[in-house]
C-alpha cells in the first residue's frame, strides 16, 4: 500500500459552484499510477467547500447557488459574526452544510466518477482568494 500527499493550490474562483475536476486531475498526476485506491480531498478553508454533482449542464450549478442563497440568506438580523461582510457567517454555514472533504475511488489510474459527475469547488465568498486542497492518495501501484 502506498500513500502520496500534496497540496493543490487553486486560483481564485467566483462565488458559486465551480467545476474543478480537470484542475484537480492536472495537479494530482500521481493518481494515474494507482491501480486501485482512494483520493481524499480536504479544503483548508472554512468559507468554501467541496462536492460532487452534475458535470454537464451549468444550470445545475446556478440552481444550487440560488437555492443555498435562499436557505442561508445574507444580512439576517440574528448573525453576529459579520466582521468580514455579509457573506462571512453565511459562508461558514454553507461549509458546514456541504462539507470540507471528499473521498473518491481510483480505478486503473482514473477517478471512478460516474458519467455525469464532477468535482465542485463551492465558493461561498463574494471576493475570495485562491484555495488550498490537501490531496491524499492511498492505494496499490
Amino acid at each position: 500500500m502506498i500513500w502520496h500527499q500534496n497540496i493543490i493550490e487553486l486560483p481564485p474562483y467566483p462565488r458559486g459552484f465551480n467545476l474543478v475536476t480537470e484542475d484537480i486531475l492536472a495537479r494530482a498526476p500521481e493518481l494515474t499510477n494507482c491501480e486501485v485506491g482512494l483520493l481524499n480531498l480536504f479544503i483548508q478553508h472554512t468559507s468554501a467547500s467541496l462536492a460532487i454533482n452534475e458535470n454537464a449542464d451549468p444550470d445545475v450549478r446556478g440552481d444550487l447557488e440560488r437555492h443555498f442563497n435562499v436557505m442561508v440568506p445574507e444580512n439576517a438580523s440574528y448573525y453576529e459574526h459579520t466582521l468580514e461582510g455579509p457573506d462571512d457567517t453565511t459562508s461558514h454555514i454553507k461549509n458546514v452544510m456541504i462539507g470540507p472533504s471528499l473521498t473518491i475511488p481510483i480505478s486503473h489510474g482514473k477517478l471512478a466518477l460516474g458519467t455525469w459527475q464532477g468535482i465542485y469547488l463551492c465558493e461561498h465568498r463574494n471576493h475570495a482568494g485562491g484555495r488550498r486542497i490537501v490531496a491524499t492518495v492511498q492505494g496499490r501501484w
